[in-house]
């Protein structure tokens, strides 16, 4: 009884499977599009960056290396030049920070990546469902044929239903290449914000282990009371 309701549900027909394919494939350019727009938008010289950097904060130019940070559209930029307002606080506070700001770009570097992955695993099994009930059309065509002559368009039918396969293949190999080169990409990221990191956290290591802290601000030195400024110079 089971079976027959089955049969009867794949009797229906299997060119819903192609058009959903076709919708997925359109999600799936469009997933792809908008994170290499997204990648290419935040590309920069992270070498030359890190560079100037660690030169802005061994001069002990803390403000110049955020005006640095903050004219880059680097990932890494975004991430390292919060952190750096905590740099009075000692090199843990900005490790947590850029730790704390590391999780949050990931977030939205990965935006799209999991339906590049879920198409990636599922599509050709999407193309095999449409090629099984193609193949249980035909053959139920065959049970039902008195002729011989009708073997042909039963053949022909088969072929019809193994294309749902191959699209369902061509499906997800885009999509399978698109999310490793994402997955790529974002580890690169990662790299580049622990090296800037450890840059960073050397620089203030060694600069409060020989008493040279970063110079402020004029603007933060108005703002301290005189007492202090005065206390700081005896």
């Amino acid at each position: 009884m089971l079976v027959e309701k089955l049969l009867k549900v794949a009797l229906l027909g299997s060119s819903w499977v192609m058009y959903l394919l076709l919708a997925l494939s359109v999600f799936s350019i469009a997933a792809m599009f908008e994170r290499w727009l997204f990648f290419r938008k935040r590309n920069d010289d992270v070498d030359e960056l890190g560079d100037n950097l660690v030169k802005k904060l061994e001069e002990g130019d803390l403000e110049g290396g955020r005006a640095l940070l903050k004219k880059s559209p680097s990932i890494e930029a975004s991430v390292i030049e919060p952190a750096l307002r905590y740099y009075a606080a000692g090199a843990e506070t900005v490790a947590d920070a850029i730790e704390g700001g590391l999780i949050r770009a990931r977030q939205d570097m990965e935006r799209g990546s999991t339906l590049l992955g879920t198409l990636g695993n599922n599509a050709p099994f999407i193309g095999l469902l449409g090629t099984v009930i193609g193949v249980i059309i035909a053959f139920q065509q065959l049970g039902n044929s008195q002729s011989a002559a009708s073997m042909g368009n039963v053949m022909g039918g088969i072929a019809e239903a193994l294309i749902a396969t191959g699209v369902g293949l061509f499906v997800a190999l885009p999509a399978v290449v698109a999310y490793n080169v994402i997955q790529k990409k974002i580890a690169d990221i990662e790299s580049n914000v622990s090296a800037l990191a450890r840059d960073v956290m050397a620089i203030m290591k060694a600069g409060s282990g020989f008493g040279h802290p970063l110079r402020e601000s004029e603007s933060e030195l108005r703002d301290r009371p005189l007492q202090e400024l005065a206390a700081g110079h005896n």
